[in-house]
């Protein structure tokens, strides 16, 4: 008797036909085939939305010091009358740049900025980072405001009593939170030039209030903490549908994924930010101590030692202005960087 042949039966296996797609198929039907690409979930890196919400409370730690110190205590009212009254130097030819500058900054150019954001953000299809940078923008905005007029007051130490309390600043909190949103809606390969764009030109808005003796230098530092604060709460809340494109799989996904990474120059503008932050910060603190020392001294105060705090005013600025922008470009750089556990 001739037994029956095929699979099972210890007989010759019939020769499998490429066609069919049942024969071809393993067993258990588990299995795909290695030439289709897989997908899965995309997840949002854990440790960066920590250190994310470790900034954003640092940063309203910061707020809530700099009115403590600059206008809550005599010295440091003080001080930063010294700066008000040394940015008569240059004010002329300054202003002509300056007063410009701060006219941009008005309602329209809000709803202007948030609408660019948004609509930049809903071009990629990141439909809840369209929704965060509206919330950067009004968040910092209305919380400046609130902050002002409602929470922080100031009582004359020795200072300007004429003078209501102006701590944060609404100009610099505009400009911050405009450019802010950029950097969180543009693609991952513009952010870098938008970072250093953005800095320059609120730490620009910043000191031409200094110019125009509208604000104090601690007015436009707590501006940027409270931006800061709100632009570092939207990289916590990095959903999966915010984060930027995952490379794809093979050697011509990870050519790719190398040149966007050597492309972006994320790198050279962070040394840059940082440099800025340094030299901005060492003026700072030599001004600072300077004129802490005058102050203590009860000497005769000059012309130089006005110019000196402003100066030193507009050091704090400058470098207040660099680290925030070099640490949402950082974090935002990293919480947008997708890991999964199978190709996408």
């Amino acid at each position: 008797m001739t037994e029956p042949s095929g699979p099972g039966y210890g007989g010759t296996r019939a020769p499998r036909d490429p066609n069919d797609p049942v024969a071809g198929a393993p067993r258990g039907g588990g299995g795909s085939s290695p030439g289709k690409r897989q997908h899965g979930t995309r997840h949002v890196p854990r440790l960066p939305r920590v250190l994310a919400v470790v900034v954003a409370l640092a940063a309203a730690a910061a707020t809530v010091a700099l009115w403590r110190i600059f206008v809550g205590t005599h010295q440091g009212q003080v001080v930063e009358e010294l700066a008000y009254d040394g940015a008569l130097l240059g004010r002329n030819w300054l202003w002509t740049v300056a007063e410009p500058l701060l006219d941009v900054v008005s309602v329209s150019f809000i709803v202007l900025g948030t609408v660019v954001s948004m609509g930049v953000a809903l071009l990629r299809r990141r439909w809840s980072l369209a929704m965060q940078v509206a919330v950067v923008v009004v968040g910092s905005n209305v919380t400046t405001q609130f902050l002002k007029y409602s929470v922080f007051d100031r009582v004359n130490l020795g200072g300007e009593s004429w003078w209501q309390n102006s701590l944060p600043s609404g100009h610099t909190t505009v400009a911050a939170s405009v450019s802010v949103a950029l950097v969180l809606a543009v693609p991952r390969t513009a952010r870098p030039l938008v970072a250093l764009l953005g800095a320059v030109y609120t730490g620009a808005t910043g000191i031409s209030t200094l110019v125009g003796q509208w604000h104090r230098p601690s007015d436009v530092v707590a501006a940027l903490a409270v931006v800061l604060f709100w632009g570092a709460l939207a990289c916590a809340l990095t959903t999966s549908s915010s984060l930027d494109p995952a490379p794809s799989s093979g050697a011509r996904g990870a050519r790719g994924a190398s040149r966007a990474a050597r492309g972006s120059g994320a790198g050279w503008v962070l040394a840059v930010l940082s440099a800025g932050a340094v030299v901005g910060g060492v003026a700072a603190a030599w001004a600072l101590r300077h004129t802490i020392d005058v102050v203590e001294s009860a000497a005769v105060i000059t012309r130089r030692e006005e110019t000196i705090a402003y100066l030193g005013g507009a050091g704090a600025v400058v470098a207040a202005t660099a680290v925030v922008f070099a640490l949402l470009l950082a974090l935002r750089q990293t919480v947008a960087r997708s890991t999964a556990r199978v190709p996408v």
